[in-house]
């Protein structure tokens, strides 16, 4: 069963821009009740949570969804270093000063659940609870994580074709529908002459052509930088060595998702002091909050009822 069409109800929420962190973040807010921030992944918006804005309000809960800083309408520095972890972790502590907020149960997937599990480690304060979504936590590593994944996985891994700048930037705007459809971006020759894919079955066009105008806007520069942080922040993180996450957590994957060939889940626990399960949807594979939009909805709405304060 094809899921709803919800473009024009997104949109008829409209939005506001707030200014954070030295930049502004384009967010969406609906319903009441307790604070629940959303954060989306790459290449995504603020507009792939939308199944679960809805379905949080209507259960009581009040929920803001940025673009992230270089996505969408929010702001675009041009700077690689404008996109460390710790820049972005003060995007979101930005955004709750900007709504007079003390804490917030955070969600994230992709990038935005390794933002979040981040926050939690570096702002511990400021998270109520957190759920990562299709990228699991794990203990800093102890070399570069470019360099691990050059010797594991070559060259042409697409994490290590993104590093260099205007190069992965180039071909991925080069088709952008293309670059959308595609389960893995690898390399350049994996993008070029391959056949066009269907849009699958929980997308529909209105909702793709929402993602492809956008990004045909704005490209994908923005979000590329956040792998190029990847080695820096590395450099940067040594006080988080062993570090944990006290904050009650929750962790959600699609089965099949490629992200877990090379970030295992049997790593979290090392992190993770208080998770209160791990769900694995089976059939299900990257773009899990859509693609299983009912399934993660219930999910996360009944990790938020149980954390303590809610």
């Amino acid at each position: 069963m094809s899921t709803p069409d919800l473009v024009a109800d997104w949109t008829a929420l409209g939005s506001r821009q707030l200014a954070v962190n030295g930049i502004e973040l384009r967010v969406v807010e609906h319903g009441e009740g307790p604070l629940v921030i959303f954060c989306h992944g790459f290449p995504e918006l603020g507009f792939s949570w939308r199944h679960q804005v809805f379905a949080f309000a209507a259960a009581g809960f009040r929920t803001l969804t940025p673009d992230m800083r270089g996505y969408g309408g929010s702001s675009r520095p041009d700077r690689i270093e404008d996109y460390a972890m710790a820049t972005l972790c003060g995007d979101l502590v930005g955004l709750l000063d900007a709504v007079g907020a003390r804490d917030a149960i955070f969600v994230g997937h992709d990038w935005g659940a390794s933002v979040v599990w981040q926050l939690a480690l570096r702002h511990p304060e400021r998270v109520r609870a957190v759920a990562g979504l299709s990228v699991p936590v794990a203990p800093r590593p102890k070399a570069p994580p470019i360099s691990i994944f050059r010797s594991r996985l070559g060259d042409d891994f697409y994490m290590c074709w993104f590093q260099e700048p205007g190069v992965a930037d180039a071909v991925l705007a080069a088709d952008v529908r293309h670059t959308l459809l595609r389960d893995e971006v690898i390399t350049a020759d994996d993008m070029s002459g391959a056949a066009l894919p269907s849009p699958p079955k929980w997308l529909s066009e209105a909702e793709l052509r929402y993602y492809t105008d956008t990004f045909t806007t704005t490209g994908f520069t923005g979000g590329l930088n956040y792998y190029r942080n990847l080695d820096r922040d590395w450099e940067l993180s040594a006080d988080l060595a062993g570090a944990k996450i006290t904050a009650p957590s929750y962790f959600i994957a699609g089965a099949d998702d490629a992200v877990l060939r090379f970030t295992p889940l049997a790593k979290m626990d090392a992190v993770l002091t208080d998770l209160r399960g791990t769900l694995l949807l089976d059939g299900a594979g990257h773009w899990i909050q859509q693609e299983r939009a009912d399934e993660v909805s219930a999910a996360l709405i009944d990790f938020a009822r149980g954390v303590p304060g809610n």
